[in-house]
């Protein structure tokens, strides 16, 4: 049963190589399954589970599903449909439909219809915020330590990445918004 079971995963393995030359894709499907498998607990847990799951072949069966559909879809569509994801929330007053995509994250308001855009920009590495026609810029990564973050002005200033970088932040636009009052 293992040697047809390996020789099977060989040959499904070789001739998708062949057909699909071109379509590496971003198995986001396995890649799920490994994000998922990483946060379950400490690193015995999870090399414990990862083992099952390869002996389940849950990790072989969604690599063969990346290969022979998802990153074909990938490929011919340029979505990955593993990756777009559409979750409804009940907030406080209201229903929100919000749609996660490549691009980032839309909002609808069930109850009014309202639309409000998360967008990230990968050639300034920021993300905007985008409501009733308007797109307004609100942070920008500077290294992997610092961003930009939009103040209550307008202006851009330069956070640190830290719990005194953060109420630091916190402090600028409390203190303007007290000051507003």
């Amino acid at each position: 049963m293992k040697k047809t079971y390996l020789t099977t995963a060989v040959v499904l393995a070789l001739a998708s190589s062949i057909t699909m030359n071109s379509c590496i894709g971003s198995f986001a499907l396995t890649n799920k399954v490994l994000a998922w498998n990483k946060q379950i607990g400490s690193k015995f847990v999870n090399a414990l589970v990862f083992v099952g799951l390869h002996i389940l072949p849950v990790y072989e069966l969604s690599f063969v599903a990346d290969i022979l559909v998802i990153n074909s879809i990938e490929f011919w569509s340029g979505d990955n449909p593993v990756t777009a994801s559409t979750r409804v929330i009940d907030g406080k007053d209201a229903k929100y439909l919000v749609k996660c995509d490549k691009s980032g994250y839309t909002i609808t308001n069930l109850s009014d219809k309202s639309v409000v855009k998360f967008d990230y920009n990968s050639a300034d590495n920021s993300w905007s915020l985008n409501a009733n026609g308007k797109s307004t810029k609100f942070m920008q990564f500077v290294d992997d330590s610092h961003v930009k973050m939009i103040t209550p002005n307008g202006d851009f200033t330069t956070v640190e990445l830290s719990q005194e970088g953060l109420m630091a932040y916190e402090q600028l636009a409390n203190g303007t918004l007290y000051a507003m009052k």
